[in-house]
């Protein structure tokens, strides 16, 4: 099974970046683990259009058996540990997954059917670059508890 974050923009502030990918690297151990970004519709930002340009995009980096869990404020919020238990579940299943973060104005309508799962990593609004760092950290936290690492205590 291969692991992937599919989101939109980049961290041009250089503050999310560093702790991406060390728990990129580290979640490497345990999954083939891929960040793949898709750039921000800056042109109509702020607008529905944007969300449709990044919707292109994303859905264009997806593939078609591919299971996708879309993040968006109103999806289910989990524990780690139910995070944990469905990332063994995903696992069982042997389909490739891909956790999809929209751009600063959420994902769009098409993303989110698309989606068979939808996750909310918090009811209060985070930065997607910032919900990107955590949902890697989670994902991390995830691999360890199913191996009784130490890392969650």
């Amino acid at each position: 099974m291969r692991l992937r974050v599919v989101a939109v923009g980049r961290d041009r502030s250089g503050l999310y970046a560093p702790a991406i990918e060390e728990y990129a690297k580290r979640l490497g151990r345990y999954a083939r683990f891929e960040l793949v970004e898709v750039p921000e519709a800056r042109k109509h930002a702020g607008t529905a259009q944007a969300k449709e340009e990044e919707a292109v995009s994303l859905l264009a980096k997806l593939g078609p058996r591919e299971r996708v869990v879309a993040l968006d404020e109103r999806g289910a919020e989990w524990t780690s540990v139910q995070l944990a238990e469905r990332v063994r579940r995903w696992t069982e299943g042997g389909r490739d997954v891909a956790l999809v973060i929209g751009g600063s104005d959420g994902l769009s309508r098409a993303v989110l059917e698309r989606a068979e799962e939808t996750l909310a990593l918090s009811r209060m609004t985070l930065a997607h670059r910032l919900a990107r760092l955590v949902l890697v950290e989670q994902l991390y936290r995830a691999m360890t508890i199913l191996r009784g690492e130490p890392y969650h205590k």
